[in-house]
């Protein structure tokens, strides 16, 4: 490409910004940055362009320099080889990876790289094997699983959330795909139906088109957001003007085709139903009925699983807050992630849709990369679960197995202290469900708060659970536990546990997926026996 053209339609922007950035920048992700306002849209003879100079000076604030930046912040004993910069979004969430949003888990590549047989100038030792067993005392969504079932690695994972390990037990299993797919085209089928029965659709349709209307001539997409983006306009104090003058037409809409709101006869304690609206609560029950009348035990696990992902998505807030919900939002408003007047969700329908056909698609993907190695997940507390007698409950081929040999290792990210109630952020989920919930048990959490008593609490409580474990352990184990240890709490607990740090790494943590984008690293231990 010639270096002193100033203009780049899209496709050559894509091609220019790979070059320049080392890694696939696709069309999509220039269109991205037009629509959003990031850089600008210029036109000739109908063409979309862009400047090649704004270009360039937007990758280089967020990218390059990026580095060393964080290096001043974070220390410059970070090991940027473990921040897997170059992955996208979509490799970080591959396959059952995505089948639920999950609060604190890490990344598959960062167990990838800990559990395979490579090594490098920063892994000078391979420390598990095909056939070996790697366990994860604080399994979450269970990408320990998953990653070991990859590698050809057995895993045994332990987590006292009924949710968690109904989910992590779900990524790893082996379903007759033909009837899960019979299955979900039956829910889906009765769904529309219970659908096309109530005024909601209708309702709906009208909505948006009067929305659509609104925001053509208030919110002009590329230029309000540009405007915006440059500080020309306050998008906040400007929307919710907007969004009030909208208000009218909404409430019109509402009294004209006779929609309830709000749930009637519902404890206000309750989640689900504080944060639904009526109808999407009333199709939320009518699929759990159809999936509990379902003859598939696998397919009924797995559906419930899309069930609650589709619940999570259908939650009354706004789109900015799905993650840290603040008040439930009954109405149309001003949405600062989309630039423009959004309405909450009155239907599940959507939903429903995308997250079973994904589904399909991923438990698929992992189907062809697969292992014929055993994977489980115990519900139970790791400080004093009997993990030979649990197995012998749930998966009594892998107790077999297991007698013959003992674990080589544990490659888990405990909870990080203070930061997360791991139940709580699956409330509708145990609701629905009658899960039973087990928080008095959960280690660290964010209602106990960061003080000495519960950084004491912690300390004794993580090394309770790694001396439990370490009686299913060989004697040349090794264990790696990542952990954000801002209280310098790792070397009292190794100590406790009669084990030695041995090694440690520290690594900048850029894919975030929450609102929350600020510099952060996290620390991954490497502890042996003493």
């Amino acid at each position: 490409m010639d270096d002193n053209i100033l203009y780049l339609n899209i496709r050559q922007a894509s091609s220019f910004a790979s070059k320049y950035l080392r890694k696939n920048v696709t069309i999509a992700n220039i269109s991205y940055l037009i629509n959003y306002g990031k850089i600008a849209k210029f036109t000739s003879n109908g063409s979309t362009l862009v400047s090649k100079k704004e270009l360039i000076d937007y990758y280089n604030s967020i990218n390059f320099k990026r580095e060393n930046d964080w290096k001043k912040k974070l220390g410059n004993d970070i090991n940027w080889h473990l921040s897997f910069d170059n992955l996208k979004e979509k490799d970080t969430t591959k396959h059952v990876h995505r089948l639920h949003p999950y609060k604190g888990k890490f990344i598959p590549q960062l167990v990838e790289y800990f559990l395979d047989e490579h090594t490098d100038e920063f892994k000078s030792e391979i420390y598990f094997h095909k056939g070996d067993i790697v366990l994860d005392p604080f399994c979450g969504s269970g990408t320990t699983l998953v990653e070991a079932n990859e590698l050809g690695i057995n895993a045994i994972g332990i987590d006292v959330s009924s949710f968690n390990t109904l989910l992590s037990n779900c990524k790893i299993i082996q379903y007759n795909m033909n009837s899960l797919k019979d299955d979900i085209l039956y829910i889906t089928n009765k769904l529309k139906e219970f659908v096309l029965k109530s005024r909601i659709k209708l309702f709906d349709d009208e909505l948006t088109t009067q929305l659509i209307k609104f925001n053509d001539k208030y919110f002009p997409s590329v230029t309000f957001k540009r405007m915006v983006y440059e500080k020309k306009i306050d998008g906040n104090s400007y929307g919710k003007e907007k969004a009030k003058e909208f208000l009218p037409i909404y409430y019109r809409l509402v009294d004209k085709y006779q929609i309830q709101l709000q749930q009637s006869c519902e404890c206000t304690d309750s989640f689900l139903g504080k944060w639904y609206l009526s109808n999407v609560r009333n199709e939320i029950n009518f699929v759990f009925d159809l999936i509990k009348d379902l003859k598939d035990v696998n397919n009924k696990k797995i559906l419930s699983v899309v069930l609650s992902r589709t619940m999570r998505s259908c939650r009354a807030t706004t789109h900015s807050d799905l993650a840290t919900l603040k008040e439930p939002i009954m109405t149309t408003y001003y949405c600062s992630k989309h630039g423009k007047i959004c309405k909450p969700l009155f239907s599940i329908l959507k939903w429903w849709e995308t997250y079973s056909n994904d589904t399909i698609k991923r438990l698929i993907e992992f189907d062809s990369l697969r292992t014929d190695t055993f994977q489980c997940c115990i519900n139970g507390d790791s400080r004093i679960v009997d993990i030979i007698g649990e197995l012998n409950k749930s998966n009594k081929e892998f107790s077999s197995f297991f007698e013959t040999k003992k674990i080589n290792g544990i490659f888990s990210s405990p909870p990080y202290l203070g930061l997360i109630n791991y139940h709580e952020q699956h409330a509708y989920a145990y609701e629905l469900f009658g899960l039973k919930r087990k928080d008095e048990f959960e280690i660290g959490p964010l209602y106990k708060g960061k003080g000495l008593e519960a950084q004491d609490s912690y300390i004794d409580a993580i090394s309770d659970v790694l001396k439990n474990c370490k009686t299913y352990l060989t004697d040349n184990y090794n264990v790696f536990l990542v952990a954000n240890d801002k209280y310098n709490l790792y070397p009292e607990i190794a100590k406790k546990s009669n084990m030695k740090i041995v090694n440690t790494y520290k690594r900048p943590v850029l894919n975030r997926t929450e609102r929350d984008k600020g510099v952060y690293s996290e620390t991954i231990f490497h502890l042996k026996d003493i």
